[in-house]
């Protein structure tokens, strides 16, 4: 494993009011990430776990600090730049999906390439291509809302795979399914890693799923610390 961090998060802070209170989730946090390793944030509702993966993702900005891939500073860019990045080199899978209804699988699939003006018959057919690895090639046409919940979830992991991301962030991906497509989930989740090498974060209450990560994590008194 190379020594130089894919992503790092250098010094960042991070808090929330609520009426009155202020909750410090993280105060001078330090974090690295390495190209080809699996993360589990793991620990008790509340934390911050969902806050530690929106900002690797960039989905939310740090307080103060710093977030570097590759070595370059994310935050020095504007928001359109960061939107670019986030698109094409994160991939995101949400325990509720955010799939659009009305549309088919393969089309929401295709959302990501299409955002980012890829030629439609090239993205079109990497999509295919990954709705046949998560066991969907034969309900490419159906609507998201006449999808099972197993389903719609093994089209968010598709959706968020078709960009071939350096990082794979999920959050409880396994949350709202069954033991069987659970374990589906678990095992696609290791080819990705063992197959691609790519980089994976979940949060996660899963046990079975914390342990295939090789690192777990969480987060103590603002700091992040292995478990």
């Amino acid at each position: 494993m190379d020594n130089t961090p894919l992503m790092s998060l250098q010094s960042v802070s991070k808090c929330f009011y609520y009426k009155t209170s202020k909750i410090k989730i993280l105060n001078n946090a330090s974090f690295d990430i390495y190209k080809g390793e699996t993360i589990a944030i793991v620990g008790a509702s509340g934390i911050g776990k969902s806050t530690l993966l929106n900002l690797i993702g960039t989905l939310d900005a740090p307080d103060s600090g710093k977030i570097f891939f590759q070595k370059k500073d994310l935050l020095s860019h504007g928001d359109e730049k960061i939107a670019d990045f986030r698109n094409s080199k994160i991939g995101f899978v949400f325990q509720f999906h955010y799939l659009l209804q009305g549309f088919s699988a393969l089309e929401n699939v295709i959302m990501p390439g299409l955002i980012a003006h890829q030629n439609k018959k090239t993205i079109e057919k990497r999509a295919l291509n990954m709705l046949d690895r998560v066991g969907l090639s034969l309900r490419t046409s159906h609507r998201i809302e006449d999808l099972s919940g197993g389903e719609q979830q093994r089209v968010a992991l598709a959706r968020a795979l078709v960009m071939a991301p350096d990082i794979l962030l999920a959050d409880e991906p396994t949350g709202n399914l069954d033991q069987k497509n659970s374990k589906s989930v678990h095992a696609l989740i290791d080819e990705l890693n063992k197959e691609l090498g790519m980089t994976i974060v979940v949060v996660t209450h899963n046990h079975d799923l914390a342990r295939m990560m090789k690192r777990s994590v969480t987060i103590m008194d603002g700091e992040i610390i292995p478990v």
